[in-house]
C-alpha cells in the first residue's frame, strides 16, 4: 500500500515551470482540455474544421499545405498563428467561445512545439518513471533533493525548520489523524537521538490508527457509509467492508490485491472470507427501497455507480460522461464504458434494498476467535450426514404407487405430546412443571400426564426450538383435558408456533386470555369449556387456526387461566393415501410442482434444479434427489433417522 501513499505525495508537487522541459500531460493537456478541445477533441459531433488537438496524428496532419502544429516550428504552425493573432476572425479561442488564454498559457504552449510537440498518454495509463534526484548541497533524502533544486532555481529560501513540538504534531496528523498525547511530545523532544524521527514515524504506522486514518480517504473514493442514502436512509451494515480495508492497511496488502479483491473478491477460486468482504465495495453505492420504484431502472442505475466508481477510481478517468455518450476529454468512448458495465450488471443484488441493513444477498462475518469453534461445528456436522448417508443407504424403501394391488388410504395418527415432551426448550407460567402417574392422578394413556393449578392467573407449559412438526393433508388436532370438578379454570387455550405464537383455539372465558385478534386464527372461540371431572377429547382442524399442509411447527403450549386441570395425548390425526402421499411416495413427490418441490429443497439444490423437470433428470441427478427426500421428507424414515435426530 506504499504505493497509495506515494501517488497521493506525488499529486502535489509544484506545477510547470519554463526553467524545466514541458511536459505534456502535466502542463499542456489542461490548457488544451480546457479552451480547444471542445471543438477540436475527440468527439466527432462537435469537431470542428475536422480538426483533432488531442491527437498528435491529427494534429500535425497536412491538409492542404497547412498543418496546426509542425514540431519544432512556431512560424510554420498554424495553431500558434492562430493563438497569437489579433483578428477576431483568426483568433483560438474565438471570441464567441468566451475561452482565452493566458500570457502563461501562451509561453506554455510555444515551449511545448519548440519542443516537438511531445504527446503522452492519459496520464493514468503512463507507467510512473523514477527521475534520479538533483544532487543538492545538504539534502538529506531524494524528496528534500527536488524541493531544494527548485526552490534554488526559483531564488527562493526554505522555511525555517519548525519546532520539535510542531513537528511531532505534524507527523501525528499526517500519520493517525489524532493529535499527540502531551507526554507523547514531551518523549519525542526529550529524545535527541538521530534515530527519533524514523523511530516515531515506524511507530506510527505500526499502530492500528494509522489503518484508520489512511482507510478514510479510501472509504470516501469507495462511497461507503453506514446508511442507504436514498428515500428513508436506513442502516446499513456494511461495517465488515470498513473494518477489512483498515486491516488491508495496516498489513501493508499489495496494491494489486487491494484491487482484485474489491472488484471481484468473490469470484477468486475458493475465495477466503477477506476476499469476500472485499468484494463489498461493490456494494457501498447508494439503493433505494421507495415504494412506486421501477427496478429495472434501479438496477440500470446501480450497474452505472459501480462502473463509474471502478472507472474514477482505479482509471482516473470522469467515466460519468460516456455514459450518454463517448468522453469528450479523456480516451473513453460509450462502447467501451458499456462493455465493462455489463460486468457490474451481473450483481446478484435486488433493485429494492427492503429498507433493512442486510439487503441478501449477506455474507456472515464470525466473530474474532470463532474459527476453530465454527471448525469444529463443521466436523461435527460432516461426521453427522456421513452418518445420514449410511442410514439412508439401510432403508429398504418400496414405492406404495408400485404396488399391486394398491395400498388403501388409511387413518394416521400422530403423537405430539405422550408421556412427555419432545427434546426442546420448555417454559412454564406458574408453578413448575408436574407430571402425575395414575397412582397419584388422572391419566388418560401412557404412564403418566400434566397437571397444573393456576390461582386466579394465567398458567402454561410452552414448549419450544423443537424439531419441526409438519401440518399433514387434512390434518385435525386433538388434545385430552381433565377439567378438576372442584376447581376447574375459567379458559383454555391451544396455542401453535410458526414463526410467532399466532395460532391459538380457546374454550371457556376466552376474554380471560387475551393475547391474539378475535375472530382470527390468532385466536379462535370454540366455545363452552368441556365436561368436568372426566377426560374429554378435543378436536380441531388444523386449517381452522390457519395452518396449512407442510407448514412447520416448532412449539405449542398448554395454557389455562385459573382452576386445576390435567392434560394428555396430544397430536394430529389424517388420512393417509400412501399413494398420492408426497411424504410417502416418492413417485407423488416428483409429480408436484416444481414450487412445491421446492420447500423439501435446499437452497443449493433449488438453484441447480431451477427449471428442470423431472423427465429431463439425468440418472445421477434423480439419484441425489431420491437421498435427499429419504433422508429429509419422507415419514418412514423418522424409524431409522429418529436417533440421529435426537
Amino acid at each position: 500500500m506504499n504505493f497509495i501513499r506515494i501517488i497521493f505525495v506525488s499529486f502535489s508537487l509544484v506545477p510547470f515551470t519554463h526553467a524545466g522541459q514541458v511536459s505534456y500531460n502535466r502542463d499542456v493537456r489542461p490548457i488544451l482540455s480546457e479552451n480547444c478541445f471542445a471543438c477540436h477533441g475527440q468527439d466527432p459531433k462537435h469537431r470542428k474544421a475536422k480538426l483533432r488537438l488531442d491527437d498528435r496524428a491529427g494534429a500535425l496532419a497536412d491538409r492542404d499545405g497547412v498543418r496546426a502544429i509542425v514540431p519544432g516550428d512556431l512560424a510554420k504552425s498554424e495553431a500558434w498563428a492562430r493563438i497569437i493573432s489579433d483578428d477576431e476572425d483568426d483568433v483560438m479561442p474565438p471570441p464567441k467561445s468566451h475561452k482565452k488564454l493566458t500570457e502563461i498559457d501562451k509561453q506554455v504552449l510555444k515551449h511545448w512545439i519548440r519542443e516537438g510537440a511531445v504527446y503522452e498518454g492519459h496520464w493514468s495509463f503512463t507507467p510512473p518513471q523514477r527521475n534520479e534526484a538533483p544532487k543538492v548541497s545538504g539534502a538529506a533524502n531524494p524528496i528534500d533533493a527536488f524541493l531544494q533544486d527548485r526552490l534554488l532555481r526559483e531564488g527562493l529560501k526554505p522555511a525555517e525548520t519548525a519546532k520539535p513540538e510542531t513537528l511531532v504534531r505534524r507527523l501525528y496528523l499526517d500519520l493517525t489523524g489524532l493529535p499527540p498525547k502531551p507526554a507523547e511530545v514531551d518523549a519525542f523532544v526529550a529524545d535527541k537521538s538521530l534515530q527519533a524521527w524514523g523511530k516515531l514515524i515506524d511507530d506510527l504506522m505500526d499502530r492500528e490508527t494509522y489503518g484508520e486514518h489512511m482507510a478514510r480517504y479510501w472509504l470516501d473514493l469507495a462511497r461507503y457509509a453506514d446508511t442507504h442514502g436514498l428515500h428513508l436512509d436506513n442502516e446499513r451494515s456494511m461495517w465488515p467492508y470498513r473494518d477489512w480495508v483498515v486491516r488491508a492497511f495496516n498489513e501493508n496488502l499489495p496494491f494489486d490485491e487491494f484491487t482484485r479483491w474489491q472488484l471481484a473478491g468473490d469470484l477468486m477460486p475458493e475465495p477466503s472470507i477477506d476476499q469476500l468482504i472485499a468484494s463489498g465495495f461493490n456494494r457501498c453505492n447508494v439503493t433505494t427501497g421507495e415504494g412506486g420504484s421501477i427496478k429495472e431502472e434501479w438496477i440500470y442505475r446501480y450497474a452505472v455507480d459501480r462502473t463509474s466508481t471502478a472507472v474514477e477510481v482505479w482509471m482516473g478517468l470522469t467515466a460519468g460522461c460516456a455514459v450518454c455518450h463517448d468522453h469528450k476529454f479523456d480516451p473513453l468512448s460509450t462502447r467501451e464504458y458499456y462493455s465493462l458495465y455489463s460486468f457490474f450488471h451481473s450483481a446478484a443484488d435486488p433493485a429494492m434494498d427492503g429498507n433493512k441493513k442486510d439487503t441478501p444477498p449477506i455474507l456472515r462475518v464470525p466473530r474474532p476467535g470463532d474459527d476453530k469453534r465454527l471448525a469444529a461445528l463443521d466436523a461435527e456436522i460432516a461426521e453427522v450426514d456421513e452418518r445420514l448417508t449410511a442410514e439412508v443407504t439401510k432403508i429398504k424403501y418400496q414405492d406404495p404407487a408400485s404396488l399391486d394391488p394398491l395400498p388403501k388410504s388409511t387413518r394416521k395418527e400422530t403423537l405430539w405430546f405422550e408421556d412427555g415432551f419432545p427434546k426442546g426448550k420448555l417454559q412454564v407460567n406458574g408453578p413448575p412443571l408436574k407430571f402425575v402417574t395414575k397412582k397419584e392422578g388422572p391419566v388418560f394413556s401412557g404412564k403418566r400426564a400434566i397437571t397444573r393449578t393456576a390461582k386466579n392467573a394465567t398458567g402454561q407449559d410452552v414448549f419450544s426450538e423443537g424439531v419441526p412438526l409438519t401440518i399433514p393433508k387434512g390434518g385435525t388436532f386433538f388434545v385430552h383435558c381433565y377439567l378438576d370438578p372442584e376447581n376447574p379454570p375459567e379458559a383454555v387455550m391451544v396455542q401453535f408456533y410458526v414463526g410467532g405464537w399466532k395460532h391459538r383455539v380457546v374454550w371457556g372465558a376466552h376474554e380471560k386470555i387475551g393475547w391474539g385478534k378475535t375472530n382470527t386464527h390468532e385466536r379462535v372461540d370454540m366455545g363452552p369449556l368441556p365436561e368436568k371431572g372426566k377426560w374429554v377429547r378435543l378436536e380441531f382442524p388444523a386449517a381452522k387456526v390457519g395452518l396449512n399442509p407442510g407448514h412447520k411447527v416448532t412449539g405449542y403450549a398448554f395454557t389455562q387461566f385459573s382452576g386445576k386441570m390435567g392434560w394428555d395425548h396430544f397430536g394430529i390425526e389424517s388420512t393417509t393415501n400412501p399413494v398420492k402421499d408426497p411424504t410417502l411416495s416418492w413417485k407423488a413427490w416428483k409429480g408436484q410442482g416444481e414450487g412445491v418441490r421446492n420447500k423439501d429443497l435446499t437452497d443449493d439444490l433449488r438453484k441447480r434444479f431451477k427449471g428442470k423437470a423431472p423427465g429431463k433428470w439425468n440418472a445421477a441427478q434423480e439419484n441425489e434427489l431420491r437421498r435427499h427426500w429419504l433422508t429429509n421428507v419422507y415419514a418412514g424414515a423418522s424409524a431409522v433417522l429418529g436417533p440421529l435426530n435426537r
